[in-house]
């Protein structure tokens, strides 16, 4: 019997190893891909270092109109069963903080190197600078279209194509097209794990800043969600893990119309009561310098005139007896609480992931395999699956690239 040819359209972490699966179960896999080479993205992850998984990824970590699709993917191909997997193929994996699971090379490079050796190993052909414009069922599989007027033929097709974020480095949102040309329905997508802009006047002299603190997003007067972290204002807003973390949530609020904001704790291991002792304090030492100065050596110098102008004190230069406690607490008032309106994020192209994508409604979640078209499966960021900041979106890629591989090549 002749081998059971899968076409893997999208060359990412999902479809790597959505190929290797299938190619390890015996069957004769193509990968295209739309750059002039596999992985770009992967090299991105983790600042270059490639953050692989997390071991703390459970459903809770993840989001989307069902977030409860991912566990049986997540289950067929854990944490555990990923780390082993790259051990074997050669990286060797450390846990650092917040569970987070690197190579201990640091280098994206490494881990692409060693799924290329084995796609290689495997027989697997890449075939790269090709656009997928069309997918076409046939009594005998699939005719892929590309836009050189190419037709490759396979038995089954895995749709790996990506989401919208980092279209630089691939994903620039056309495989959608792709699954809904064969009836599947889309969730609006938005950017995730993206910096967020800001409506204040201090932005530009506060650029550049960098603190150890807790960002809170809300909205109205709810607090959503809560992070702690290196946050880090720009000229256009604010950065950081923490607003990695928020921004999702700020995202999805901006897109139903509403006006979130976020709020910087900039003192978060200290209480309002300390931290106006500690001014407090800091006035009495030297009465007689001046009220700016006097916060030198606690602050950064370039928040110190955002600061006291937030906090409505109209001569930032009078000497320190002569500040009051009522504006002592306005001080402290921006230090624990300093509250921005969020006026939108980045653009794709420094966003990390995508948010919304293909419904998960018509993917059976066992196998990954379109409920509408047999033999049509879809993995990773091109799904209505999004996960947190900290190796929870490669998972959901190595996870559900896996078992849309296993499965096409057992089902056949």
């Amino acid at each position: 019997m002749d081998r059971n040819q899968i076409l893997v359209i999208g060359g990412g972490a999902a479809g790597l190893v959505a190929a290797i699966a299938a190619a390890r179960n015996g069957s004769e896999v193509k990968i295209i891909e739309r750059m002039n080479r596999v992985g770009k993205k992967i090299l991105a992850t983790g600042n270059g270092r490639c953050n692989l998984t997390n071991v703390y990824a459970n459903v809770d970590r993840y989001h989307g109109k069902n977030p409860w699709f991912i566990k049986d993917a997540l289950e067929q191909f854990s944490v555990e069963q990923t780390i082993d997997f790259f051990e074997e193929l050669g990286v060797a994996c450390k846990e650092e903080r917040d569970g987070k699971v690197y190579p201990y090379s640091d280098q994206a490079s490494s881990v692409l190197d060693v799924l290329r050796y084995e796609l290689e190993e495997l027989g697997v052909e890449e075939i790269c600078d090709a656009e997928v414009v069309r997918i076409q069922p046939t009594k005998k599989g699939f005719n892929v279209h590309t836009k050189n007027n190419e037709i490759i033929k396979g038995d089954k097709v895995i749709l790996t194509a990506g989401g919208r974020a980092a279209p630089n480095l691939g994903s620039n949102g056309s495989g959608y097209k792709l699954a809904l040309d064969l009836g599947h329905r889309m969730v609006e997508t938005f950017p995730a794990l993206v910096q967020l802009r800001l409506d204040s006047p201090h932005l530009k002299g506060i650029n550049g800043v960098k603190f150890q603190g807790k960002a809170a997003l809300g909205v109205r007067d709810k607090v959503l969600r809560e992070e702690m972290g290196e946050i880090l204002f720009t000229a256009y807003g604010i950065s950081g893990p923490p607003i990695f973390q928020l921004s999702r949530k700020a995202s999805e609020q901006l897109s139903e119309g509403n006006s979130p904001w976020i709020e910087v704790d900039i003192f978060p291991d200290a209480g309002d009561k300390e931290v106006f002792d500690l001014i407090r304090r800091r006035l009495d030492y030297r009465p007689n310098k001046p009220l700016d100065f006097s916060f030198v050596g606690l602050l950064n110098k370039r928040l110190i005139p955002a600061v006291i102008k937030e906090a409505d004190i109209a001569d930032m230069h009078k000497p320190c007896r002569e500040v009051m406690p009522k504006e002592i607490k306005s001080i402290v008032n921006i230090l624990k609480r300093w509250r921005f309106k969020i006026t939108g994020t980045q653009s794709w192209t420094e966003a990390q992931v995508t948010a919304g994508g293909i419904d998960v409604e018509d993917v059976n979640p066992v196998t990954m395999e379109s409920k509408l078209v047999p033999g049509f499966y879809l993995a990773g960021e091109i799904l209505d699956i999004d996960g947190d900041c900290g190796g929870y979106n490669l998972q959901w890629a190595w996870s559900s690239g896996y078992v849309a591989g296993y499965y096409a090549s057992i089902n056949y």
